[in-house]
């Protein structure tokens, strides 16, 4: 699978300054319920309906105080009223966003009733969810689950569970960490070990809305320094756009009882993810532990106790890759079958055969991709260092073809 950083941090929704009268809550006679989901690139995708009519799917996320809905049109659909207008703008007073607060809102989970929720509602389809997941992804769900439950996610079997507080127990062989649950994110410290002369304990937010394993700031922390041998790379996308910086090995990540080692870590360019480093309200963090290194565990958060609770699972072991053809693709048109290449990372496999941005993927290795789902087309260009991979694309009307050798550059 295609190791593309896909962060959906909205640290601008933690400025959200509304009257927010909302609650979940399960039937009165269970203490907790289980719920299957997707998992698409390292994030959990749960199924949501929007005020008992439009049924959709939701990243669930740590990394988000208020509810977001991607796409306008179902908003506009159900003729939902908006109380309030935000602009957030970058540098130069440019406008990024532009987003519309709706209240009153009824959210439904299988088993679950959330009513009088806040909702953020994107004028625009900024963070193109479906296109590089792939699949009908339609906004995020965070902080309101999380505060309300203890909230288990089950990567292995494709499920969480949602267990009442009060009704608790933590179970055995679970490791315990504490975290710190600010602005209504949960923060970890954890041992990250750079390489064998240099070691830091790093203040890590974990971020379930993120594909990548691991994010380091080297502008928090002197410690954090690049690898040696990295690559230049686009490591995500943002409300504002693409996510630059350099990708890298570090040794290893310790979390209590587990050390995971090689680790593939992200180090975003200067400036490039401030937005979601350092927020309004000043909390600072070396960087973030996101969906690949977490999907590796069983993981039960518990908000209101600021602990978390970890047990491998049998991907614990499984080794990090990168990338080894160079090629973003995305998934366009009505149903998700239409594949464009959107970046080349200079110098990659890929890259040098002549492929460019824009091309539409037409066949791989001889297999026509219009029935393929973004994971399998991905899976072609990750599959084995060393393997042949043929391409043909469509461009500006004309079929071209193309090969090129897999090739771990890190």
């Amino acid at each position: 699978m295609r190791k593309f950083l896909l962060s959906f941090i909205l640290a601008f929704s933690s400025t959200l300054c509304v009257a927010q009268y909302y609650g979940f809550k399960i039937g009165s006679d269970r203490n907790k319920v289980v719920i299957p989901v997707e998992i698409l690139n390292n994030m959990v995708v749960v199924p949501v309906v929007l005020n008992n009519q439009i049924p959709l799917k939701f990243i669930l996320d740590t990394g988000v105080r208020t509810t977001v809905l991607t796409q306008k049109t179902y908003s506009d659909i159900l003729g939902l009223d908006y109380s309030k207008e935000i602009v957030v703008s970058g540098p130069g007073n440019e406008k990024l966003v532009h987003a519309f607060v709706t209240d009153n809102v009824t959210f439904d989970l299988p088993g679950v009733h959330g009513k009088g929720h806040s909702m953020l509602v994107l004028e625009k389809d900024y963070l193109e969810l479906r296109n590089y997941l792939g699949a009908e992804v339609h906004g995020i769900l965070g902080y309101e689950l999380f505060s309300r439950f203890i909230v288990q996610m089950d990567y292995e079997r494709k499920r969480i569970i949602l267990y009442l507080p009060e009704r608790f127990r933590k179970k055995r062989r679970y490791q315990t960490l504490p975290i710190s649950v600010e602005d209504t994110k949960p923060f970890v410290k954890v041992t990250t070990r750079m390489n064998a002369e240099t070691s830091l304990n790093a203040k890590l937010l974990m971020d379930t809305g993120a594909s990548h394993g691991l994010i380091l700031d080297p502008e928090s922390e002197k410690r954090i320094s690049v690898p040696e041998k990295n690559l230049n790379s686009i490591i995500g996308r943002g409300l504002g756009g693409e996510i630059t910086g350099k990708i890298g090995r570090i040794d290893a990540l310790e979390m209590g009882k587990y050390k995971i080692e090689d680790i593939i870590a992200n180090f975003p360019d200067p400036n490039s993810y401030m937005d979601t480093l350092l927020t309004k309200s000043n909390i600072y963090r070396n960087g973030a532990i996101g969906g690949e290194i977490l999907s590796r565990f069983s993981v039960i958060f518990n908000f209101p106790k600021e602990e978390v609770y970890l047990k491998k699972n049998s991907s614990y072991r499984k080794h990090f890759n990168y990338d080894m053809s160079g090629i973003t693709v995305k998934a366009i048109g009505a149903r998700l079958r239409t594949y464009e290449i959107t970046n080349l990372r200079d110098d990659s496999p890929a890259d040098l055969a002549g492929l460019l941005e824009g091309d539409q993927i037409i066949a791989i290795n001889g297999s026509m991709v219009f029935n393929m789902d973004l994971n399998h087309v991905n899976g072609f260009f990750n599959s084995k260092e060393g393997k042949r991979v043929s391409v043909e694309v469509e461009r500006e009307g004309k079929r071209m073809k193309f090969e090129f050798r897999l090739v771990n550059q890190i």
